[in-house]
């Protein structure tokens, strides 16, 4: 395969991803605050709808239309985390149920409230390349001559990474999700600080679901991002909670998703729900492999530094308080 047939799978496979990184960035955020948002699929469909819904509605008033279906998108995936958040960190039940009805929920609610807006056309995020910067050989044809939306990912991305691991702030976010306790002995109030971040995720997620109706999936319809959900949460497992490892996770999956488009287009006589599923299944596959105790066993068998790098690369290992109940006193 040439670098002229390359260069558009990999331009393709980065921006389908991206609604995927704001999703999964936002799980990442709330998990390693030590809650589990089940509520993405359900999140993402429902802030698909708004978002164009909103957009659409207002599309008279020019560019502020767009910025006023993400702002909206965003705060509906405020208002899910918070039910989530109020649920399971005051009222203290299951985290994993009060996600899964609210998945259930928020997909069936979009598709009746979003009925007005099925397969209508609607403003899309422009494209925007980058003046100089798009000129590079390769490189500029690749990350230089989308929208801003995708631009943003780069930076959520960094920016992301840097709050994680060079911050006090990111220090203290994961260990309210490894040791809540200690903590809480250092005079965090751990409960309020899982209420932000598991807000702030469910506004990414939010933005996630406006990012597919008003760009990579331009318009509504039923069921419009159907299983995105879903593999952004294992996408978050798959990427060990690791905000680089994640996003490379996203792209993985992106990447997938335009050689199955292209293996559709080169093998006709093979029908195509079968491309259409296989991103899916593959990473489910994945996932299953590197969280599996027979690789860990695998692992072990290598040299001690190939054991080490190789387990701390590909092997996903939670948040020690994900999911768990902490009274504070």
């Amino acid at each position: 395969m040439e670098a002229a047939q390359i260069l558009p799978i990999l331009s393709v496979a980065i921006a389908t991803s991206t609604p995927l990184i704001f999703a999964c960035l936002g799980e990442t955020i709330t998990e390693r605050a030590g809650v589990i948002n089940l509520s993405a699929e359900g999140t993402v469909m429902l802030a698909a709808m708004t978002g164009f819904a909103v957009a659409k509605t207002t599309e008279n008033w020019g560019d502020i239309s767009l910025l006023l279906g993400f702002a909206s998108a965003a705060i509906v995936g405020v208002l899910i985390a918070l039910v989530v958040a109020f649920g399971a960190l005051t009222l203290k039940q299951s985290q994993e149920a009060i996600g899964f009805v609210l998945a259930l929920l928020c997909a069936d609610l979009s598709s009746f409230l979003g009925s007005n807006f099925v397969r209508i056309p609607g403003p899309t995020v422009p494209s925007f390349p980058i003046p100089w910067l798009k000129d590079i050989p390769l490189l500029g044809a690749l990350f230089f001559q989308s929208d801003l939306l995708v631009y943003t990912s780069y930076l959520l991305i960094f920016l992301t990474a840097v709050y994680f691991y060079r911050t006090r702030a990111g220090l203290m976010l994961r260990a309210i999700g490894e040791q809540p306790a200690a903590a809480f002995a250092r005079g965090t109030n751990v409960i309020l600080m899982r209420y932000f971040y598991t807000l702030l995720g469910g506004a990414l997620m939010g933005i996630a679901g406006a990012a597919f109706a008003l760009d990579f999936k331009a318009g509504w319809s039923h069921r419009h991002t159907a299983g995105y959900g879903w593999i952004a949460l294992a996408i978050v497992i798959f990427g060990g909670w690791n905000p680089l490892r994640v996003a490379l996770s996203c792209y993985l999956f992106g990447i997938l998703q335009s050689l199955a488009s292209v293996a559709q287009s080169t093998i006709p006589d093979v029908p195509t729900q079968v491309f259409t599923v296989a991103p899916f299944v593959l990473m489910i596959l994945l996932l299953v492999l590197t969280s599996s105790d027979r690789l860990a066993i695998l692992l072990k068998r290598l040299p001690p530094i190939v054991s080490r790098i190789t387990t701390q690369t590909i092997q996903s290992i939670p948040p020690a308080a994900l999911g768990k109940v902490f009274e504070q006193d």
